[in-house]
């Protein structure tokens, strides 16, 4: 499965994912500044699953009918420290997670 990361999600969170998750970052694709539209267009062509902290982009784009699953990460901030806890649970979503899925973790 090919995972992308969105600019707000730590680059250094890569190590915490699953070993057989391929991850990338916006940056690392030359993505950084796209508008959430535009970047997800080109997301779908290439990946299956979607990581961001962007909890408004559920409301501001229609997620569902995308050819990847969404992963939306609640935490107290971005840093590393506040998103490591939670990459059991996302890596569990990740799992399961299908095109036009959109997940919270924490639930």
């Amino acid at each position: 499965m090919r995972v992308l990361l969105d600019e707000n999600i730590d680059r250094l969170l890569k190590g915490l994912f699953d070993q057989n998750l391929e991850v990338s970052t916006v940056r690392e694709r030359g993505w950084h500044g796209r508008t959430n539209g535009d970047l997800l267009r080109a997301a779908e062509q290439e990946f299956d699953a979607f990581v961001t902290m962007d909890r408004n982009l559920e409301f501001q784009q229609n997620l569902k009918s995308l050819r990847l699953g969404v992963v939306i990460l609640r935490a107290t901030s971005n840093a590393y420290a506040a998103v490591a806890p939670l990459m059991p649970q996302l890596n569990e979503v990740l799992r399961s997670i299908e095109p036009g899925m959109v997940r919270h973790v924490p639930a």
